[in-house]
């Protein structure tokens, strides 16, 4: 199965947010919304040279949202896929009358093709904090200890820890570098490492990698992995490194042969040779709301047998709960846990393992998937809502002056952004943006209506905080009275309502 295009994946242009309209929106209510905005933004309503280049490229993108989203077919591969959907090669050949469920299938058969011909081009940071806490005590208790110590509680304590860090920067249409370190620490003892691998596609069926690496802990390493695809269904892996260390050369070798059993099962053998050699076949199956493994392996100094499980909800924090049980000639390990997105970048999680005779620890993981190209994205956006805001000057006034004269509704400071409201967080420093001119513009017959999609999209509007939660605040007179509300970001807004309003002791 194709794999599914990631939330960073996703173009940023919202386009049911710039149209300001509903996901369910009627032919209609597009139409109406898209008039509106290209009588705002026409090149021909403005003389000045850079006010018009600056209106055309809005005005053009204004028609770009309304032709696909007035097409039931874009439409539909829009909602599913966002806008990487409708750039993927071969829909101008595809039967325009085709159901949600049969766009979903051809695009998955594009993507497949596409993924064939095209080489991740872009940084891919990531990043995982991993903590261990030894709470045996809690479960095996010896009185004995504590006869001296005040209220007899037993012993937990943080007994190891794991940092890793790693970057991918292409250097070529075919070749690739990565850049990786890790630092871990176990029982006091600690140390890190770091690794350079320099990837090369030779065809569109395999590429071949060379990873040097350095660190306290091993020594240096040169190795080299080579990944060939056999079938469209098989593919096979082969890895070969020497260890330097101060007990000599340490060769080893890894070969792992795996196969599509079916659309969403894995079938993996494995051979290892070298210090700990060993032979390890496993079964895993992926699905929408499942992930399932059973592994056996027979080696030295390990031979186990494994199995685990993890339930996906499907919520909007992306949680999962997982369990597992290995057990081997260590002995047996029982792990459970789960998993929860906290934010759009990160991923807390919390397993605990009981063990014999291990005993009961708790590890929690933070995974965080950093900013891709953050920064120059942000500055991108805000320039081209500055843009917006200023061919919306003319509009805002006539739209004050025409709200005035009814005594309407008139905007009077509106901010978009992260607002910190609690005490203790008072430290924080908020991140807004002012967006008065962008809403004012919004105003019709003394009304301003937003809906539940993301501000961000809207024009005039930028994300200035990227991945944190964000807020709407707007402070409006209507009918001489002052009003105000704090909407956070994804929530319909209707404007004026009698809850917003500001007592006159206030």
């Amino acid at each position: 199965m194709a794999p599914a295009l990631e939330d960073d994946e996703i173009d940023n242009d919202d386009y049911y947010s710039l149209l300001n309209v509903r996901r369910e929106a009627t032919q209609e209510e597009l139409k109406v919304s898209y008039r509106r905005l290209c009588m705002l933004y026409h090149p021909d309503k403005h003389r000045d040279p850079e006010l018009k280049r600056q209106a055309e490229q809005l005005f053009n993108l204004v028609h770009q949202a309304y032709e696909v989203l007035s097409d039931p077919q874009s439409r539909a591969i829009y909602d599913i896929y966002g806008k990487r959907g409708l750039d993927v090669e071969g829909w101008e050949v595809v039967e325009r009358k085709r159901t949600p469920t049969e766009i979903r299938e051809e695009f998955e058969r594009l993507q497949r093709e596409r993924e064939e011909r095209r080489l991740q081009q872009r940084t891919n940071p990531k990043g995982m904090i991993s903590v261990g806490v030894d709470a045996t005590d809690l479960f095996d208790r010896y009185e004995e200890d504590y006869e001296d110590m005040p209220g007899g509680f037993p012993h937990v304590e943080i007994n190891k820890m794991h940092i890793s860090q790693s970057i991918e920067a292409p250097l070529t249409t075919s070749d690739t570098a990565v850049l990786s370190g890790s630092l871990s620490t176990h029982n006091g003892n600690g140390g890190g490492n770091i690794n350079l691998a320099l990837r090369r596609v030779t065809s569109a069926k395999g590429w071949g990698e060379v990873e040097f690496g350095a660190g306290d802990t091993h020594g240096p390493l040169l190795g080299m992995k080579i990944f060939r695809n056999l079938t469209a269904r098989c593919f096979v892996t082969a890895q070969c490194g020497l260890q330097f260390s101060s007990r000599g050369v340490r060769p080893g070798c890894t070969t792992v042969l795996a196969r599509h059993l079916d659309q969403n099962t894995m079938g993996y053998l494995q051979w290892r040779w070298g210090i700990q050699s060993s032979m390890n076949t496993s079964i895993v199956r992926d699905t929408k709301t499942s992930h399932f493994t059973f592994a056996m392996q027979l080696g030295i100094p390990h031979s186990f047998m494994m199995m685990s499980y993890q339930y996906k909800f499907q919520d909007d924090d992306q949680t999962k709960v997982k369990g597992s049980i290995k057990s081997g000639f260590f002995g047996t390990v029982v792990e459970y846990g789960a998993e929860r997105k906290i934010s759009r970048h990160s991923v807390l999680g919390a397993t605990v393992s009981v063990g014999v005779p291990q005993g009961v620890s708790l590890k929690i993981k933070d995974l965080e998937k950093h900013r891709e190209s953050s920064a120059s994205d942000t500055a991108r956006k805000r320039q081209e809502a500055e843009s917006a805001v200023l061919l919306m000057q003319e509009s805002v006034r006539r739209i004050i002056e025409t709200e005035e004269s009814r005594m309407g509704l008139i905007i009077l400071n509106a901010w978009y952004g992260k607002f910190v409201t609690d005490s203790s967080r008072r430290n924080e420093r908020a991140k807004v943006i002012d967006v008065t001119v962008p809403l004012q513009c919004l105003v019709k017959d003394s009304k301003l209506i937003l809906t539940e999609a993301t501000k961000s999209g809207l024009p005039g509007f930028y994300d200035p905080c990227v991945g944190e939660e964000k807020s709407l605040k707007v402070l409006y007179q209507f009918r001489g009275v002052m009003h105000q509300v704090l909407s956070p970001d994804g929530e319909a807004l209707r404007i004026p309502k009698q809850s917003h309003r500001i007592d006159a002791d206030n």
